[in-house]
């Protein structure tokens, strides 16, 4: 559904493509690694620009068991790309000018090695790739597409991969969405996702999109209301994170009425989806906590989904996650720093890079402990975005 408080403003937004993957799908034909307590429990990939220019490249990162990480052999990596995603067969990346997606093969030492490229240039669109995602399987990757239906509109483009050679196959995209340019996040049944936004602290939209047996994804109508604001305000869905089974959390911008100002601190709302993938939720107002990040640029949960990780332009802060129950506050800020990007291991790590900081982050979180891992923070010039292939 979708509220607009202001049918006459024309607005003009400028969206960058350089945004979030999503947690990784258990793979499809996964490498086999030796399991042996030495063994990395996860490959890290950063995308970052080198200093001084616009080329980009990939840092890429064994983690130990204890967070601590290692530059991967042939690291860093000559592929000049943005956004990322990662099946546990192949990292999947677009490149620098936003028409092409990069096949790499993950070795078994988690080097890269070139495996296609597909070119997704329509004759008939203006697209221009943003934001990579994957299913649970790791079969479709997905591309949020800036202007990709008809000059004017954004979609999700499907991508089905073929398992022998990394290429791509393309069965359709999504109906246009203008307002649409964040990846959306898979529930546990791997049929619906969600995905929220705000724009300009005006509009605001949350999205229900079904998964066909093709791979597929197309935009569904829902019914998902905000909760009831604070009077003189209303609420504006700005991101959206799914657990492994039907919970999704959405975070909400308190927004004044008489001036659309984001006086207030964001708050965090769960929500649980039905079988014809509707959104319900018991959040309020006042059982719903703040969040301290001020402006949240991502939100992810944890492989367990008892753990929520929050970013913001003010740091990273920790949140208990509990099924359809609210969340509640678990930490304060963990590092006063814009935070940009999160994503997690199978191991309880969290990774988190800051473009302004240069630095990439890496922190042990369980429901009862955090600490940050030896060696963090790295020095990392302009991340881009981040990846993490777990160890199955």
């Amino acid at each position: 559904m979708r509220n607009r408080l202001d049918l006459v403003l024309i607005m003009t937004i400028t969206l960058c493509a350089e945004a979030f993957a999503q947690t990784a799908p258990t793979p499809i034909d996964e490498v086999s690694h030796a399991s042996t307590s030495d063994s990395p429990v996860a490959y890290v990939y950063v995308s970052s620009t080198l200093k001084g220019g616009n080329i980009n490249e990939i840092e890429a990162f064994a983690a130990a068991s204890n967070g601590k990480l290692t530059a991967v052999s042939g690291s860093p990596f000559q592929e000049n790309v943005m956004s990322m995603a990662a099946n546990g067969k192949y990292l999947f990346a677009t490149n620098s000018s936003g028409t092409a997606i990069e096949s790499y093969w993950i070795e078994s030492n988690g080097a890269l090695r070139y495996a296609a490229t597909t070119d997704t240039a329509q004759s008939n669109d203006c697209n221009v790739l943003g934001p990579l995602f994957l299913d649970h399987t790791g079969k479709s990757l997905y591309d949020m597409e800036f202007d990709g239906s008809g000059c004017a509109n954004n979609t999700y483009v499907t991508f089905n991969v073929d398992k022998s050679t990394g290429g791509l196959k393309d069965p359709g995209n999504s109906s246009g969405n203008d307002w649409l340019y964040l990846p959306a996040s898979f529930i546990g049944n791997n049929v619906y996702a969600y995905s929220a936004d705000c724009l300009e602290d005006m509009y605001w939209g949350i999205y229900g999109f079904h998964r066909n047996a093709n791979g597929l994804l197309t935009e569904i109508s829902i019914n998902a209301t905000p909760p009831t604001p604070p009077q003189g305000y209303f609420y504006c869905p700005s991101l959206a994170a799914a657990d492994a089974t039907d919970h999704v959390v959405i975070s909400m911008q308190p927004v004044n009425q008489e001036d659309f100002s984001p006086d207030r601190l964001p708050q965090l709302a769960t929500y649980t989806a039905d079988a014809e993938g509707n959104l319900s939720t018991a959040s309020t107002r006042s059982n719903m906590p703040k969040t301290s990040v001020v402006s949240v640029t991502d939100l992810k949960m944890s492989p367990s989904g008892k753990v929520l990780a929050v970013g913001g332009t003010e740091g990273l802060e920790i949140f208990h996650f509990n099924g359809s129950k609210p969340i509640t506050s678990y930490t304060e800020i963990l590092k006063k720093v814009e935070i940009d990007q999160l994503f997690w291991d199978n191991r309880d790590h969290l990774y988190a890079i800051s473009n302004t900081g240069d630095k990439l982050y890496v922190f042990t979180i369980t429901p009862t402990s955090y600490k940050e891992a030896p060696g963090s923070p790295h020095r990392i010039s302009h991340p881009q975005n981040v990846v993490v292939q777990p160890e199955q």
